[in-house]
């Protein structure tokens, strides 16, 4: 598909927050659906699928259902749109090949969380005047692509942070010693260099309570 078509069609601010919740969505999504996730009339929405749709972002499949009344159209990512960072598709497949040669010359999860902690470091640096390390962590988080998601405790002073969406799932699940622990090592790293929180567990894909994080303030 043409890149300016797909920059212009995701220049909207609302047909961009459409696209990311079909893209984080586990399945086809309605547009009532949508209004109802993002609080928009479906009239609103009804537009931004189609011009999507138009340039080849999403795939439309009609419900299937047995009861009466006109089934609604459900929308998907199309299989051919780039990922929401536009990136070249070498970039994946450079992130697959690293990891392979990483397991390969021996390195272990220890390894692979050292050099996640290095990046957090580099990543916590923009926000050293944020008012705290858990807001700082979430603004980072979810700018990753991690959809994060915050549950407080009683005491106040400890916080539960849930990975709504993995941006590296699908490596994850190949690998998961060294890329969860990459994660691992990114959360850490970039809570000891805010140094008013430290984490106290950290729980990877394979965890029995997967993909999350507590922290709690110094």
């Amino acid at each position: 598909m043409p890149r300016l078509d797909v920059l212009k069609a995701l220049g909207d601010n609302t047909r961009y927050a459409i696209y990311l919740e079909l893209v984080r969505s586990p399945k086809p999504l309605s547009t009532s659906d949508i209004a109802d996730s993002l609080a928009l009339h479906p009239n609103t929405v009804r537009p931004h699928l189609e011009r999507m749709r138009d340039v080849g972002l999403l795939e439309v499949t009609a419900e299937s259902r047995t009861a009466v009344g006109r089934p609604q159209n459900l929308y998907a990512p199309a299989g051919s749109a780039p990922s929401l960072g536009l990136e070249p598709p070498t970039f994946p497949m450079l992130a697959r090949m690293l990891v392979r040669l990483a397991e390969a010359s021996g390195a272990t999860a220890e390894d692979a969380a050292d050099v996640g902690r290095d990046q957090g470091q580099l990543d916590a640096m923009p926000y050293a005047s944020a008012a705290s390390c858990l807001e700082a962590l979430v603004g980072r988080l979810d700018e990753l692509g991690f959809d994060p998601a915050v549950d407080g405790t009683d005491d106040g002073e400890t916080a539960v942070i849930g990975f709504a969406h993995c941006p590296f799932r699908e490596l994850a699940e190949a690998h998961p010693d060294l890329v969860c622990s990459l994660h691992r090592g990114i959360v850490e790293g970039f809570v000891d260099r805010m140094g008013d929180a430290s984490v106290e567990d950290f729980h990877p894909l394979v965890h029995r309570l997967p993909c999350q994080v507590t922290i709690s303030s110094r």
